[in-house]
């Protein structure tokens, strides 16, 4: 089993005054496991075949995480951002983060450990 020590993205969006909503990010780094490794080439009409992850990432969550895991959107993993396809909340503290194609939105400020 690898072990993973790298940034978690957490999208979510804030009302501010007059029902305006913006986009809020943050990044937090955390450890864990990398539980499962393998991948796929989606058919495309492209030039080059997209590749898409299915790899599976047990981090051990601070409070922040397992209070907000239903907004983690992305993990930066083998050097990319990937996206999180789903997030399950295992034994307390940890979650694992089922990941995805390649994460192309918006990425915010790293915030702390």
């Amino acid at each position: 089993m690898a072990r993973f020590h790298d940034k978690v993205g957490f999208i979510y969006y804030e009302e501010t005054e007059g029902s305006v909503f913006v986009e809020r990010s943050i990044e937090k780094t955390y450890s864990g496991d990398v539980i499962k490794l393998s991948g796929r080439y989606e058919r495309s009409d492209k030039v080059n075949d997209d590749l898409t992850l299915n790899n599976e990432i047990r981090i051990v969550a601070d409070k922040f995480a397992y209070e907000h895991f239903q907004y983690i959107k992305y993990v930066h993993y083998l050097g990319a951002n990937w996206k999180v396809t789903s997030a399950t909340l295992d034994e307390h503290p940890r979650i694992t983060l089922q990941i995805g194609g390649v994460y192309n939105g918006s990425k915010g400020p790293q915030t702390g450990t």
